[in-house]
């Protein structure tokens, strides 16, 4: 019979420490997002300060002001106010003392607030918020409009709850049996009058707007087509050829509806310009913006990479919180010690990361300044290995390195992986890069014939003739990349 045993086993392996596998995690963060890590740990270590050692001299702002650009002050002097109003017509024949000069008084003070209010609000804030534009919300502006017609205060609790009901879109996501129960009107509205609450939502400004389908909300704009023919050809398109115009099959449309290629194009680019989402024109529109890491600029003939200072942490050891914790420390300091060493490793993180992106971006640089001077085209083959062994580091910090991190080029903003593509062999026995094939299709396709597209067997072809041999599922592969439709969306008849 089998029996368990106890034994003692030595094995050696390698690990990383819990500090070690932060610093990983940090790396492959993006710089917005190392930011706010590091000002998060700003807030709760005492032994961390703010570096303000690059903040403006206030000798500055005088020297500017001797050089005619005289900083922004809260006081107006009385003669630049009258230098930059209109002469106000003048009241002659005022006694002296008398009512003009309490009217002198009153234009002065008028002038005055009218020029400098904003500025004599600057200790408060209030300005700021008096010139930040308030966005007007979907809902607001319908009820705005609700408010003005000639309704019972009944149909317009109606019409409110409809309003109330409708997603950032514009579209009513329920039905109108679901709102009978929400409306909070006695007794309670029956299926007529909530039809007719919609029909007032849906005649409202932006037109589609309390639409249930994508269908009802185009149909719903069709009025502002101004040519009878195209609005009663966009009406049947849309009412009984939807699936058609989603495959932009123009020539069945044209057989359907007995009508030239040509002229169904001219009712699809009306079509196209409908909205369909007309809720997204109102209300708050969260952008995301790209901070580049890396401004690239050429210097002396040299393409040079630099950091970005605006997404660098400036960050400090309080060296005198240090000294006098240095001084006094005993064995009931430990969650002190402990603050002290974080912050030394965050001041250490800090430099040692952004040491590493510049240091790696400059090596994508000296091998990519072919695409910087002459575009896609010119894009080399270039993989991780690489840029590791040149700098001195894992193929796997490279990785972290390039993830979320941008670079700001003459040619564009790009992620740093954007530079890092396989090398393809060409017929010659050279090497073409993924990127250089992408552009040269992108390339093709713009010159391409608008009623008579490359397919992509034939796009595989011309390249064959360029000894770049790819297979027509790469062609179609890389052409899905560049957001480019099939050859037969992008036919154009007439």
């Amino acid at each position: 019979m089998n029996s368990l045993t106890l034994g003692v086993e030595h094995r050696q392996h390698q690990g990383l420490s819990p500090r070690l596998q932060r610093a990983v995690r940090l790396l492959q963060l993006s710089s917005l997002d190392f930011a706010q890590e590091v000002h998060d740990t700003l807030g709760k270590n005492p032994f961390l300060e703010v570096d303000e050692s690059d903040a403006e001299n206030p000798a500055d702002e005088s020297e500017a002001a001797d050089e005619g650009e005289r900083p922004f002050s809260g006081e107006t002097t009385k003669d630049a106010r009258e230098s930059e109003i209109p002469d106000a017509p003048s009241i002659d024949n005022e006694p002296e003392g008398g009512a003009g000069d309490d009217r002198d008084d009153e234009r002065e003070n008028w002038q005055a607030d009218g020029l400098s209010g904003s500025r004599r609000n600057d200790d408060t804030g209030a300005n700021l918020m008096e010139m930040h534009a308030l966005e007007e919300s979907l809902s607001e502006h319908l009820l705005s409009q609700l408010n003005v017609l000639a309704l019972s205060g009944r149909d317009i609790a109606i019409a409110e709850v409809i309003v109330g009901s409708l997603d950032d879109d514009g579209y009513l996501r329920f039905s109108l049996a679901e709102l009978v129960d929400i409306v909070g009107v006695t007794p309670k509205p029956s299926e007529e009058e909530l039809r007719i609450a919609l029909s007032r939502v849906q005649s409202l400004e932006p037109a589609g707007v309390g639409a249930r389908t994508v269908q009802e909300c185009l149909l719903l704009q069709l009025p502002a087509i101004e040519c009878p023919r195209k609005r009663t050809l966009a009406g049947q398109i849309i009412g009984k050829h939807l699936p058609m115009l989603a495959a932009k099959d123009v020539s069945g449309m044209a057989r359907v509806l007995c009508c030239a290629p040509a002229e169904i194009e001219s009712v699809l680019a009306v079509i196209r310009r409908l909205d369909p989402r007309p809720g997204w024109r109102f209300g708050s529109s969260h952008v995301q913006y790209v901070t580049p890491d890396v401004i690239v600029r050429k210097v002396r003939g040299n393409w040079t990479a630099t950091l970005n200072p605006s997404i660098v942490p400036k960050v400090r050891l309080n060296h005198v919180y240090a000294e006098m914790f240095q001084r006094t420390r005993n064995a009931q300091h430990t969650e002190l010690a402990a603050h002290l060493l974080e912050a030394r490793w965050t001041v250490s993180n800090v430099e040692q990361r952004f040491a590493t992106i510049l240091s790696v971006s400059q090596a994508i640089v000296s091998h990519q300044r072919h695409f910087l001077e002459y575009g896609p085209l010119a894009m080399k083959p270039l993989g991780l290995r690489q840029i590791a062994d040149e700098v001195g580091v894992h193929e796997s910090t490279v990785s972290r390195v390039t993830n979320n991190k941008f670079m700001a080029t003459p040619l564009g903003v790009f992620e740093l992986k954007h530079f890092f593509s396989r090398a393809m062999t060409t017929a010659s026995g050279g090497e073409c890069s993924a990127t250089a094939i992408r552009g040269l299709i992108n390339d093709m396709i713009a010159a391409e014939r608008p009623h008579a597209p490359l397919s992509d067997a034939e796009i595989a072809r011309l390249l064959a003739r360029q000894g770049i041999i790819v297979a027509r599922r790469t062609v179609t592969k890389y052409r899905q990349l560049l957001h480019i439709e099939a050859f037969e969306r992008r036919r154009k008849h007439g």
